[in-house]
């Protein structure tokens, strides 16, 4: 058996969806729900996983910078007059359509990164064992859809 916390994040997003037939290929926005889910088989000496604020701390800043931004695939040809007029409001994605499952593996990639660095550092007020993992990231589109990437 394995114990489980999730630490979720909400955001206003935006993309346009280039290689999509249809209204997706426009630009559109979501309420995004973000859940991180980490897994450890035994419990800290405070009875934790892991101290949310820790989850919060690795990937917060992260997700915020995608809070009232317009994703992109770089190959979209509006790009770049997309990018010259709003900035780092626009971010990238190289070749790809930044659909919610591409979402899910930029979270969990940037995740699974700053808990390994996180583990394997100094020792820090609220520690981590080496033993969590990064189970998956789940990305709400909407109400009813979402997306994850894991294991």
């Amino acid at each position: 058996m394995v114990f489980r916390v999730c630490k979720s994040f909400e955001v206003e997003s935006g993309h346009m969806l280039s290689k999509h037939p249809d209204k997706c290929r426009f630009p559109h926005g979501h309420t995004r729900r973000v859940e991180c889910v980490l897994s450890a088989e035994t419990l800290d000496s405070n009875e934790m996983v892991c101290d949310f604020k820790v989850v919060k701390t690795l990937v917060g800043e992260f997700i915020e910078n995608f809070d009232h931004s317009m994703c992109m695939n770089t190959q979209d040809p509006q790009f770049a007059s997309f990018k010259e007029m709003y900035g780092d409001r626009v971010i990238g994605f190289e070749g790809k359509d930044p659909t919610t499952e591409i979402l899910a593996k930029a979270i969990y990639d940037h995740l699974h990164t700053s808990l390994t660095a996180y583990t394997h550092g100094p020792q820090r007020p609220y520690a981590v064992r080496k033993c969590v993992s990064l189970e998956r990231v789940r990305v709400w589109e909407t109400s009813s859809s979402w997306a994850e990437y894991g294991k």
